[in-house]
């Protein structure tokens, strides 16, 4: 760590003032000792403050310690269970009675139409769960499915029409759908038409066969139905499988560098950062959809960041732990690769942190040291940041947060189900019926063998993360003090190119185009056709894909969306050449990994990403 870091973090702020004059409860912190090939002292251990400042406008710091929100989001009571939200929704209705009056008038008038067989209603395009003919060519059939849509869109509208704010419509549109995805008549054997001919074909044994697999799935960690075949695939082999050495190694993160693939190789190194809960080999998937690869068949040095899986012992990981390692990879990126600066790469939740990070060097002075910042299905600015925020409830999170306090994490398990339960059509209900009523296996995808190779998040970094959630500082300059600095997003003045998905159900691109105007310098914004992990990772070869493109910035997402070039293929092909351009020159590739003063230590993918989460 240079000087200047050095000293921010001597000289940082040891406590987080209350509003009232009292000295507020802090939580000690440690840094183990352990660090291999560092050429220095590992950070030392801290005491005081174990959270970084937010302040809000006003000038009042504010800590709202909600530990646990995602934990609670994930528990079946949020998810079915109407809380204050529904009682001030039956108040809003109550003062519009013309409005209830004509919305159940209409349904009824639906669901007569419906009985009679004179519905032209069907199901949405791309609705996989009635695709089945039966659905449309049944008498019987069709009538369960009209209906079921009909007051589905009751349902919908009464709550979209009752008045609340944003917060608590999106909370209780939360539960509104997931009731009705749980009663749709797919996901009952006596009406669904494609188990009544499975059940025909097979004498039942697909009943038997998905019992099995049921009793299975109850004894796994997730305990949800599989969402995918797990046999074909092996860390290391069949994925994460990019050639490569670990040249750091800390109690945090390694730090892994990759052979080069070309003779010459730009001058530039790009340093990919994943998600703080995820496992680095997103990145790194399977030989043709491997970003690794793609990159460094272009003449570019990729580095990629692989995270520790965090236990009980590591409870006291918090942001400014993982700054201090963002901030110390940029730094071993740039040393081994003989640089000036690097190219810096991150990932949803890993965006925000290493943006955080970047705006640390920005205010040290040290900009310079970042050639560009690439941020993938990021949201930066949260006042909208789609269902996960919308959860933020102060009772939910308070009655969770002992419940982290006792455990020290988060369970990677915990989150995996979170997740699944913000698209429980695709990834809870579909795999219910296919795996359990039909007999069938889950599909091998790789992108979904990765998705559930989950990770722990410490209660240190889940207590900051959702106070950036709840207070968010990162939209309002100094708000937010990390290591020792004000953070100020627009002296982020290195080039910027952002990357979303259209279909995005846990970051909303228009919540990621938001950053345009937060960061200080120019800005490409690209726009995948695929949904949240799917946009990240989008190789080429599939003749559907296309993005939009843009270097502009327009007042509004919609606007920018009217102006945007659409083009085929995939953003990669469009993102690789913009590093290149901001890369440097070309030089022969080094003949080997590390240097003299870190060595490599062991072939990638490392150690790290072999740790499993526990429950």
């Amino acid at each position: 760590m240079d000087a200047p870091t050095q000293k921010a973090r001597a000289s940082r702020a040891t406590h987080v003032s209350g509003t009232n004059g009292a000295e507020p409860k802090l939580r000690a912190k440690t840094r183990s000792s352990k660090s291999d090939n560092d050429g220095a002292p590992p950070a030392q251990a801290r005491s005081g403050a174990v959270r970084p400042e937010i302040t809000d406008p006003t000038g009042q710091v504010q800590n709202v310690g909600l530990d646990q929100l995602l934990t609670e989001a994930a528990s079946a009571e949020s998810r079915f269970v109407p809380g204050a939200e529904f009682l001030k929704a039956a108040g809003g209705l109550a003062l519009r009675p013309r409005l209830l009056a004509g919305q159940t008038a209409t349904v009824a008038a639906d669901l007569a139409r419906v009985i009679a067989g004179r519905s032209g209603r069907t199901p949405p395009k791309g609705d996989s769960r009635f695709r089945d003919p039966a659905w449309t060519q049944s008498w019987l059939f069709r009538r369960i499915c009209q209906g079921y849509l009909s007051i589905s869109d009751y349902a919908r509208a009464l709550a979209d029409e009752s008045g609340l704010d944003w917060a608590d419509h999106e909370r209780l549109r939360l539960v509104v759908d997931n009731l009705i995805d749980a009663l749709a008549p797919t996901n009952f054997p006596l009406t669904n038409p494609t188990v009544w001919k499975t059940s025909i074909d097979r004498g039942g044994e697909n009943f038997v066969t998905g019992a099995r697999a049921a009793v299975r799935d109850a004894r796994s960690p997730i305990k949800l139905p599989a969402s995918v075949d797990r046999t074909p695939f092996e860390v290391g082999k069949t994925m994460a499988a990019s050639p490569g050495a670990v040249v750091r190694r800390d109690d945090r993160f390694e730090l892994i560098q990759y052979q080069p693939r070309t003779e010459q190789v730009h001058k530039v190194p790009v340093l990919l950062i994943p998600p703080m809960i995820s496992k680095f080999y997103v990145v790194d998937l399977s030989p043709g959809k491997s970003m690794v690869e793609f990159i460094g068949d272009r003449g570019l040095q990729p580095f990629a960041l692989s995270w520790a899986n965090p236990t009980r012992d590591e409870a006291g990981w918090n942001l400014e732990d993982y700054l201090e390692s963002i901030v110390e990879a940029i730094e071993t990126t740039r040393e081994i690769a003989g640089a000036d600066a690097v190219h810096v790469v991150a990932f949803c939740a890993g965006g925000i942190a290493t943006t955080t990070a970047v705006a640390h060097l920005a205010a040290l002075g040290h900009i310079d040291r970042v050639a560009s910042l690439s941020l993938m299905v990021t949201v930066l600015d949260v006042r909208r940041g789609g269902p996960i925020l919308s959860i933020a409830s102060p009772d939910i999170a308070k009655a969770a947060k002992a419940k982290i306090k006792r455990k020290g994490y988060l369970a990677g398990t915990e989150l995996a189900r979170t997740f699944a339960w913000l698209r429980p059509n695709d990834m809870v209900w579909n795999n219910f019926v296919n795996n359990y009523y039909l007999g069938n296996k889950p599909p091998a995808l790789d992108l979904l063998f990765w998705n559930l190779d989950s990770m722990n998040m410490p209660a240190g970094l889940h207590a900051d993360l959702v106070d950036l959630a709840l207070a968010n500082p990162l939209a309002n300059p100094g708000a937010l003090r990390v290591l020792g600095t004000p953070i100020d997003l627009a002296q982020i003045t290195c080039d910027a190119y952002i990357a979303a998905g259209e279909t995005d159900h846990l970051t909303p691109w228009p919540s990621c185009y938001r950053s345009i105007e937060m960061l200080g310098g120019k800005t490409r914004f690209a726009l995948s056709t695929s949904g949240h992990i799917a946009a990240v990772i989008h190789p080429p070869g599939n003749p559907k894909s296309a993005y939009r493109i843009g270097d502009e910035s327009c007042p509004t997402p919609e606007e920018w969306l009217r102006s945007a070039q659409v083009h085929k293929g995939t953003w990669w092909q469009d993102w690789a050449p913009w590093l290149a351009e901001r890369a440097g020159g070309k030089a022969k590739a080094p003949d080997r990994l590390g240097n003299s003063r870190y060595t490599p230590l062991d072939p990638a993918p490392g150690t790290y990403v072999f740790k499993q989460s526990q429950g």
